[in-house]
This record gives C-alpha cells, sequence and structure tokens, in this order.
C-alpha cells in the first residue's frame, strides 16, 4: 500500500512567508556539513514571482551557503507546492539540483512552518526565531508523524544565543560541499 498523498497549506500568502527562517530541526542532508549550526534560510520575492532562497550554515565559524530559486508547481493552483533549484557544487556552479518544497503547515500569524516532499526523504520545522517552544514543537512532529514521516531522524540544530551575521567568513572553496559528500 502506498503512501497517502501529502497535504499542503492551501492560500500560501508567498509575501507573508518572505523573509528568514530558522532551521529548528531536519532530516539531515548530503548537502549540508553534519556539524552546521545557525542554520537558516532567507527567501526574497522576485520580480517575476520566483522566490531567491539563500540557505546559509556556520560550520567551525565560517560561513556554507548556496543560492537557489523557488517557484510554484502550478501556478494556477492555491496549494503550497514549490520546486526549488540550485547549482552544485557551489564554488562551481554547473549542476542544476531540483527537489519538491511542499508547506505542510504554516500558523496563521507565520512564525512557524513544517516543510517536506512527498518521497518523504526530507522534512524541515522552521521558526522565525533560532527557538521554538516545546509543545508547538512537538505537535508539528506528530502532525509529521500522521504524514508518514519517520520521526526518529529528525534532527534538532545548533543555535547561538546571538545569530551571525551573513557577512562572516566564507568558505569560499567549497571544501564543506565536497566533505558533505562524504557524511563530513
Amino acid at each position: 500500500m502506498g503512501k497517502k498523498e501529502l497535504e499542503v497549506v492551501k492560500g500560501l500568502n508567498v509575501e507573508r512567508y518572505m523573509g528568514r527562517w530558522y532551521e529548528i530541526a531536519s532530516f539531515r542532508s548530503a548537502f549540508q556539513p553534519k556539524n552546521g549550526v545557525d542554520t537558516r534560510a532567507t527567501y526574497t520575492l522576485n520580480p517575476d514571482g520566483t522566490v531567491h532562497v539563500l540557505n546559509e550554515t556556520w560550520t567551525n565559524g565560517k560561513r556554507d551557503s548556496i543560492e537557489g530559486t523557488a517557484w510554484k508547481v502550478d501556478p494556477k493552483s492555491d496549494e503550497a507546492k514549490l520546486k526549488v533549484r540550485f547549482f552544485v557544487p557551489p564554488f562551481w556552479p554547473i549542476i542544476p539540483v531540483t527537489g519538491d518544497y511542499w508547506v505542510m503547515y504554516i500558523d496563521e500569524n507565520y512564525q512557524y512552518a513544517l516543510v517536506g516532499q512527498p518521497s518523504r526523504k526530507f522534512l524541515w520545522i522552521l521558526c522565525r526565531q533560532t527557538s521554538l517552544d516545546e509543545e508547538t514543537y512537538n505537535q508539528l512532529v506528530e502532525k509529521a508523524k500522521g504524514d508518514g514521516y519517520d520521526v526518529s531522524k529528525l534532527h534538532k540544530t545548533t543555535h547561538s544565543d546571538t545569530p551571525p551575521e551573513s557577512d562572516g567568513p566564507q568558505d569560499a572553496k567549497g571544501i564543506w560541499w565536497l566533505k558533505s559528500l562524504f557524511g563530513k
């Protein structure tokens, strides 16, 4: 028996969704350093209606980042089903990698969200702040579990008391990306 179709947010206000989101927890990705902290995403609406994506994380005091573009799968639908494309490796971006980004839940004030995709290999709990109260966190975990995710794979993200600025030292060589391929 196959997994049921993921339910997603309907009527997502894309303008309200823009801005900075901190990763509270996620399934580890091969494209993220294992020891990354202060992981966050910043979304900016482009004039053509697509979304500029900036994902950042810090490893050993250095900023690792990758930029991409997101867009609605079906512009006529009110479902929050998006595609996101990054070019890798970040130090010589030539290979497009496209994935699903489905907003499964967002609170009415657009302060926290649950994001996944239909294969259930990726899951993110996001918040506008660097922390989320335990009750809300547990509710989002239960929603993900009810949607067929193996929530035992969730890894909480460590955040500093004072989040770093984006203009910190950059890993310009992309070494983090190469290391991530080998799970380091």
